[in-house]
């Protein structure tokens, strides 16, 4: 059953067949198209607390990602430029033309970064929030042999994840985010809603899928960013575990890159949605 009891007022969530699947949509605001792109593991939801703000400038538009909340689950189609493609299909299927602000967060960066590095005349800005980008710094950050980040290998590994996490998805996604947020930051009801979200098997699925993809999708990056830097404005949010990791890594790789460091955790947006929404606008201006 959708749910959409998280809706800010004035959104509406729509339904769209976009690049042989179906993404559910999250629209609303007036002025210049804003694309807001979720992390894992998230959905459109991740927004809620910003949508108001950013609908009084920008139309706001947040998608589920293939995969996730009330969008289809296909069984491929998880690389990042492809899912760029989704998200492409999208605007057009509601007539919103480019050039186009995009802010992703996470798995929601990573797309971001394949969609700017592969139609770069589709994206007027580009906001990365507390990402790891595949090709710039992921793989290096997931090398266990050298004390990197153990979860990668294992949510990219086929099948197992899923079997491990059915029936514990409440008790992992409580553990997660209460080790990477602000204290305070995320109530039961919604722990408990992005827990459903990823609720069984094949939801799981559909998540560990875009981990599937992250070797494939830095090299996706590193060839087309050798061929020609972002040419657009970039800014990349850190957090207070990641600093200006991101900022540097992109440096090399964009014409212009701007670094900020939020004072929270990993969930920028809904750590602190003032100062979020006050930097994000500002950048956008």
């Amino acid at each position: 059953m959708r749910t959409t009891d998280w809706l800010p007022d004035g959104f509406t969530v729509k339904r769209i067949a976009t690049n042989d699947t179906h993404l559910s949509v999250a629209v609303g605001g007036n002025g210049p198209v804003l694309v807001l792109l979720h992390g894992w593991p998230q959905t459109s939801r991740a927004w809620a607390r910003v949508m108001p703000a950013l609908a009084r400038t920008h139309t706001v538009v947040a998608p589920d990602l293939r995969g996730t909340g009330e969008s289809d689950r296909p069984e491929d189609g998880y690389a990042k430029t492809h899912q760029a493609d989704d998200v492409r299909g999208v605007l057009h299927s509601l007539n919103l033309a480019g050039p186009v602000a995009v802010a992703g967060h996470d798995i929601g960066a990573m797309v971001a970064l394949a969609w700017a590095a592969s139609h770069p005349d589709d994206i007027s800005r580009l906001v990365l929030i507390d990402a790891l980008l595949p090709g710039f710094g992921l793989e290096e950050a997931m090398n266990v042999a050298e004390g990197g980040m153990w979860h990668f290998g294992f949510f990219m590994t086929p099948h197992i994840p899923e079997m491990l996490f059915d029936g514990h998805e409440l008790e992992f996604v409580t553990a997660t985010f209460t080790a990477m947020a602000n204290p305070g930051t995320f109530s039961k009801t919604d722990l408990v809603a992005y827990a459903r979200a990823y609720t069984g098997r094949d939801r799981l699925r559909g998540g560990f899928n875009h981990y599937r993809t992250l070797l494939d999708d830095g090299r996706d990056n590193r060839a087309l960013l050798a061929r020609r830097k972002l040419p657009m404005p970039v800014l990349a949010i850190g957090s207070n575990h990641s600093g200006t990791t991101t900022a540097k890594a992109l440096e090399p790789h964009a014409v212009a890159v701007e670094g900020a460091v939020a004072p929270t955790g990993h969930f920028v947006a809904e750590e602190d949605p003032t100062w979020f929404t006050e930097t994000v606008t500002s950048f956008l201006a």
